[in-house]
């Protein structure tokens, strides 16, 4: 009788811990995927392509000594002075002719003093101008034939992150530099007013290489591709702001940039062309309250985004 009370009793316990590991029940619930839209735009659309750099000094230079084993007698400038192009920095007790300074500038450096002896070629002293400044940028190849001397630029400088500065580029590099099977050109930019910047700081260019006033506008995914066909879809709506349903309109596009692709035919400003649907989300909600999350859907079967337009770089 015992040994039967045993068998039911481990038969229960089973049971209650085979029950508790059952998953319990989901009570799904789908969140409608948003509808997106966007409105044709009028306006300017400047084609930028963009670049990365430090702030430097347009006029930096190591002063050196023409002659050898000559003592100097006397030197005229110390580190932090300013000096001007032609400004004698150091005399020679032979008489010979003094090192000048090649430019207008700060004293940065100084490494010789009276008494000693140069040789030929020694660098005794660094100049820099602060007030011309500039900013070097590597540009891809796919790119480079898009810039030209003075294209204006828009420069973000990280330290003051809520101004823009301004500038034009100064020159392109003839030769490029390879990494990774991609070669980049170096473009030298003048910044127009550098006052409250400093050399070594962190710069990010937008050269300003097309730009077309009155022009119809779009986001990117607004336009479609299918079989070598762009279109768009219009919103038609009737009285009231009521959706009345979706008209295909075949597109031409012309010049883009990384948000925005112009439409040179098929709408007109101010009508509503519809966006891809962001992806739609799944909530589970088990016994316990707690919510599970998936994802699933995406872009729907309106067609591919063709981002293959003319133009590069950022707007």
């Amino acid at each position: 009788m015992k040994k039967w009370i045993v068998i039911a009793g481990s038969v229960l316990v089973v049971g209650f811990v085979g029950y508790q590991w059952i998953p319990s029940p989901l009570s799904t619930q789908t969140v409608s995927a948003q509808v997106r839209s966007a409105v044709v735009q009028k306006g300017t659309l400047n084609i930028n392509i963009s670049g990365s750099g430090t702030v430097q000094a347009v006029t930096s230079y190591d002063i050196k000594s023409k002659f050898a084993n000559n003592e100097i007698d006397e030197v005229l400038a110390a580190v932090g002075e300013s000096v001007k192009e032609g400004d004698e920095l150091i005399t020679f007790s032979d008489g010979s002719d003094p090192v000048t300074s090649p430019a207008t500038g700060v004293i940065t450096s100084l490494a010789v003093s009276a008494g000693e002896r140069v040789t030929n070629g020694q660098v005794v002293a660094h100049v820099t101008n602060y007030n011309k400044l500039q900013t070097v940028v590597q540009i891809d190849e796919l790119d480079i034939a898009k810039i030209k001397k003075k294209q204006p630029v828009e420069l973000s400088i990280n330290a003051f992150p809520d101004q823009v500065f301004t500038g034009k580029v100064a020159a392109i590099s003839d030769e490029g530099t390879s990494s990774n099977g991609v070669s980049t050109f170096a473009v030298t930019i003048h910044i127009d007013k550098p006052d409250q910047l400093k050399v070594g700081m962190s710069a990010e260019a937008r050269i300003l290489t097309e730009s077309k006033k009155d022009a119809l506008y779009v986001p990117l995914d607004a336009v479609y591709t299918s079989k070598q066909e762009k279109y768009v879809v219009i919103n038609s709506k009737i009285a009231g702001g009521t959706v009345s349903g979706n008209e295909k309109k075949t597109v031409q596009t012309g010049l883009a940039n990384e948000d925005y692709v112009e439409i040179t035919k098929g709408v007109t400003a101010g009508e509503t062309v519809k966006l891809p649907q962001l992806a739609k989300a799944s909530v589970s909600t088990n016994s316990s309250g707690n919510n599970q999350v998936s994802i699933f859907g995406g872009m729907g079967n309106a067609g591919r985004i063709n981002r293959n337009f003319s133009g590069r770089g950022v707007n």
